[in-house]
């Protein structure tokens, strides 16, 4: 059965050993489809509704039009393989803020690079990132965006100098609280932190088909 951590666990290698033994258990999990639910202590953009006006770019499921502390979230993951043969993991996260729901979903493949992946954003898969994978010294896995790229029909359009985005994802083990925690950033040199969530979550159940919600904000 597909591990749902392949993805990252191809990329790291050897160096996948060096993972808190939580966090290796997770990514070895023999499921092909998982659940979580959990809290974010932070989660949203400081531009709020004026991030929604980057949709018709973007497309859905990828912008959080709001900012707010300590919001619900469930994360639903799904695991396969590309038409090339490498190991993927699709996830959607539904953020439910007071009031109605938002949703960020993407798309890791395992990198052609050693210690890559590659990421597409949201449901259209504009947004295109190649990242490096390491361990930190927590055993956390960690992502840092090694470019970021905007894809439109024929069209790619790496971004660069002032138009460029960092994105970075520290997923690690809280062993005081016995949970995982989830740290991501996206910041823009000219605009500093365009979004960002971090808290924590816990394994819920296997599921037996992905997430089908629809936010209508996000359509």
């Amino acid at each position: 059965m597909t591990a749902r951590g392949e993805v990252f666990l191809l990329a790291l290698g050897e160096d996948a050993h060096r993972l808190h033994p939580q966090v290796l258990a997770r990514l070895r999990a023999p499921a092909r489809e998982g659940r979580a639910e959990g809290v974010f202590e932070v989660v949203g953009g400081r531009f709020g509704r004026l991030a929604a006006l980057a949709r018709p770019l973007t497309g859905p499921r990828i912008i959080l039009t709001r900012l707010a502390h300590e919001v619900p979230f469930t994360l639903v993951t799904r695991a396969g393989r590309s038409d090339d043969g490498r190991p993927v993991l699709d996830a959607v996260r539904e953020v439910r803020y007071p009031r109605s729901s938002q949703w960020v979903s993407d798309r890791v493949t395992a990198g052609v690079a050693p210690r890559t992946v590659e990421g597409t954003l949201g449901t259209r898969g504009r947004i295109e990132l190649l990242s490096d994978c390491s361990v930190d010294a927590g055993g956390a896995l960690r992502m840092r965006s090694r470019h970021v790229a905007l894809r439109l029909g024929r069209w790619r359009v790496r971004l660069r100098g002032m138009f460029s985005l960092r994105v970075t994802v520290d997923d690690g083990w809280d062993a005081a609280r016995g949970r995982s925690t989830i740290d991501m950033r996206a910041v823009s040199p000219l605009l500093g932190t365009v979004m960002e969530y971090r808290g924590w979550y816990s394994e819920a159940r296997v599921v037996g088909g992905p997430h089908r919600r629809e936010d209508r904000a996000d359509q």
